[in-house]
């Protein structure tokens, strides 16, 4: 892979998924194109290249995965999933009448561990049961949304976790692996989105995660997006982002709660 190879997929990483690509990721690149390069019978980047570009409808797909990482578990960061259950639902069902809609966002979801996670919170804090709760789940790769959907996690997955958790949302799948109960799967539509692409859910959304997702764009981008997010966000909408990430000098329009939550000012 020479350089002129590598500032290539960088650009095209960029236009595509507005993911930035720099020097540093250049033997992450090297491994995960080669992989593509082998699959198609290719014997160089710049065969690869000029194949993506007489192919790219068909190729995207598996080129984006190819380059993203999915690096998630249940339960990560759990203090966002405590304050949903100890503080942001308690005060919906304080607020609310007998019937409410609630509409929450997990905006690049890999396999579903997020979402999941999230569902159980609101089970575990005693969700009402006529109450309209949908979440979205959306992602680039379809490889990960195909995961999420299905459910079904290896043991190593829920290792750790609570067996009372356990028992009341899983089922046991085969000797190794374990799926995640029906009811839980049913509060849940997985999605493929490109974040920079139009937008085909109107909103509004109660919560949003968007967690260890946008420090792969530049600091434009990242505006872009925090301005798009605030505007489907409902009046008093909440945001959640991951540990390394701050919206400092990105955006004016939430206010920080601490432990990288965020409410919707304006």
């Amino acid at each position: 892979m020479t350089d002129a190879d590598f500032s290539e997929v960088a650009s095209l990483a960029y236009q595509h998924t507005g993911i930035v690509l720099a020097e540093h990721k250049k033997d992450m690149v090297y491994g995960r194109i080669a992989r593509r390069i082998r699959h198609h019978k290719l014997s160089s980047f710049r065969q690869y290249l000029d194949f993506f570009k007489s192919n790219t409808e068909s190729e995207l797909s598996d080129f984006i995965n190819a380059l993203t990482t999915n690096l998630t578990s249940f339960f990560r960061e759990p203090h966002h999933f405590n304050f949903l259950q100890q503080h942001w639902l308690p005060k919906q069902k304080s607020i609310s009448s007998s019937k409410r809609r609630l509409r929450i966002w997990s905006a690049g979801c890999s396999i579903g561990q997020e979402v999941y996670s999230i569902a159980m919170s609101l089970r575990a804090a005693g969700l009402p049961s006529g109450w309209d709760c949908k979440l979205l789940a959306t992602d680039l790769d379809s490889n990960v949304l195909d995961t999420g959907r299905r459910g079904i996690y290896p043991d190593s997955a829920v290792a750790g976790l609570p067996s009372d958790i356990l028992s009341r949302f899983f089922d046991r799948k085969t000797n190794s692996t374990v799926q995640v109960k029906p009811a839980l799967q049913e509060m849940v539509f997985f999605k493929r989105l490109n974040l920079l692409e139009p937008w085909p859910m109107s909103g509004p959304f109660d919560v949003i995660f968007c967690r260890n997702v946008v420090i792969y764009f530049d600091k434009q981008t990242q505006r872009n997006l925090f301005d798009r997010y605030a505007d489907i966000l409902s009046t008093d909408g909440h945001l959640f982002i991951g540990h390394s990430e701050n919206l400092h000098g990105i955006t004016q329009r939430f206010e920080s709660l601490g432990q990288t939550i965020y409410r919707k000012i304006r």
